[in-house]
């Protein structure tokens, strides 16, 4: 999808949001072909032996309505979901991408200590010190994350300290990492007032730096004492760990940066301003407020899109997922199933396979195949049954899927179709495409060619073809019985 857009864009100076989605499309369908065609014919001029005259192509209309039935079976069986939640984003393609598509490469940044005062302790500090006067201190190296900072992690178990420097503040800081937080800000003399496990400050609240919210004081597991401050700023929109915890104390996740990498109203003062240029006016800013405790400039590894090789940034959106928890087990049993080499291949997919998240399956992308999912007007929820992926299965096999664009979606829903949740009559489509190629319908042709060419042989009669599987995937589509 993407590649084609980005190199047809480039070589052909189109302007993808000034055509209609079809134009856009079928331009893409020529570029795609064209180099199919002249890549077929130099494997044919080299004596590559091949089924010249069905190629694997995946913008066939057959294929095309073979994956939107499979896309409606692992839908039925709840391997396919929809969730907000944060996912690598590209905001130069305005896209999301997944962790396959993600490059890292060494970037300089500025890494902050900022103070959060202490607004709401619940009397708990009360005769220990001056709370007008007291900061959280949390340090980042993604200054444009905290117009969505929401609350500040501690670890629960770990000792934290609340010292007085000679300036009158107070800090409250892990006190493993206690005197190289204070070294950072220049604080040479200072005492500690009150020492107490991470869990006590839970349920406090603190001034966010430069908007009027509070930031809610926390607890979590995955707060180390390897750097930083043991504070750690915590924004449900920009993180994975930081939007399960805010999810646990009940704060919605905020996202204050859209699709182009701008921040939105939400960032107060910095609205409009792009995120990357965002740091230096929300630093400049912390700087004549007081607000910044202290900076650093440092190298780190950042990902960068591995298309653009723009960095990317991390945010929440509305995006499709496959589910790979339903059916971990079963991946990794058809792994032990198979004979390795070398041997130890085996176990490295096995741990891969253990280890894998769920991931995001969706492209805000015009080139690709569709999501077939329909949204009711009424009671907003996701379509997608037997009876509409039929219906869209079969709309794909005769006119290709340009006709997810051409047509309402009443237009390619059954006639009299209602909302089996609310019996509403008017619905529209989803917009966003499909990342991924289900090895349903590569074992299908691989299956039917093995039948063809049934008199090759080979060592003990057989026919062996080495192909690539996505195993999860695979696992995901088919039953045992398969």
């Amino acid at each position: 999808g993407m590649p084609i857009e980005s190199a047809i864009i480039k070589q052909n100076k189109l302007n993808r949001k000034s055509m209609s989605i079809p134009e856009f499309r079928n331009a893409c369908h020529k570029f795609a072909q064209d180099f199919v065609d002249k890549q077929m014919e130099q494997f044919i001029r080299l004596g590559v032996v091949a089924d010249w005259e069905r190629p694997y192509l995946t913008m066939d209309k057959s294929f095309e309505a073979r994956e939107i039935r499979v896309f409606g079976e692992m839908y039925k069986k709840g391997y396919i979901y929809k969730g907000l939640k944060p996912v690598y984003w590209c905001p130069n393609d305005e896209t999301a991408l997944a962790e396959a598509e993600i490059e890292y490469q060494t970037d300089p940044c500025t890494s902050i200590y900022v103070k959060f005062q202490v607004k709401d302790d619940g009397g708990k500090l009360a005769g220990i010190c001056d709370t007008a006067k007291t900061y959280f201190i949390i340090w980042t190296t993604t200054t444009w994350t905290l117009p969505g900072n929401q609350a500040i992690a501690l670890n629960p178990e770990e000792s934290y300290v609340i010292v007085k420097a000679d300036n009158g503040e107070c800090y409250i800081v892990a006190e493993a990492l206690c005197g190289k937080t204070m070294l950072e800000g220049g604080i040479e003399n200072y005492e500690i007032l009150d020492r107490r496990a991470g869990k006590e400050f839970e349920y406090m609240t603190a001034q966010h730096p430069f908007l009027d919210r509070d930031s809610l004081v926390v607890v979590a597991d995955y707060v180390t004492m390897e750097s930083g401050t043991g504070c750690v700023h915590t924004a449900g929109g920009f993180g994975a760990d930081d939007n399960v915890t805010c999810r646990r104390y009940g704060l919605p996740p905020l996202v204050p940066v859209d699709d182009r990498g701008y921040q939105t109203e939400e960032a107060g003062k910095f609205a409009g301003l792009r995120y990357d240029k965002s740091n230096e006016a929300i630093l400049a800013d912390m700087k004549e407020t007081g607000a910044l405790f202290a900076s650093a400039e440092i190298e780190h590894e950042y990902p960068h899109c591995w298309r653009c090789k723009n960095p990317i940034i991390f945010r929440a959106t509305p995006q499709w997922f496959c589910s790979v928890d339903a059916f971990k087990d079963a991946a990794v049993e058809a792994c032990e199933k198979v004979e390795w080499l070398p041997e130890w291949g085996g176990d490295r997919i096995k741990q891969m396979v253990r280890e894998r998240a769920d991931w995001c399956i969706s492209r805000q992308r015009h080139w690709g195949l569709p999501i077939p999912v329909f949204y009711c007007d009424c009671c907003k929820k996701p379509i997608c049954n037997d009876e509409t992926i039929e219906r869209v299965a079969t709309l794909f096999a005769e006119n290709g899927s340009n006709i997810w664009y051409e047509k309402t979606a009443a237009e390619l829903l059954p006639d009299g179709f209602v909302c089996p949740h609310c019996g509403g009559k008017h619905f529209t489509q989803e917009t966003d495409t499909i990342a991924f190629l289900t090895t349903y319908e590569y074992k299908a042709q691989i299956m039917e060619a093995i039948r063809e060419t049934a008199g090759l042989k080979t060592e003990g009669g057989a026919v062996i073809f080495s192909v690539p599987v996505d195993s999860l995937i695979g696992i995901g589509r088919f039953d045992e019985e398969d």
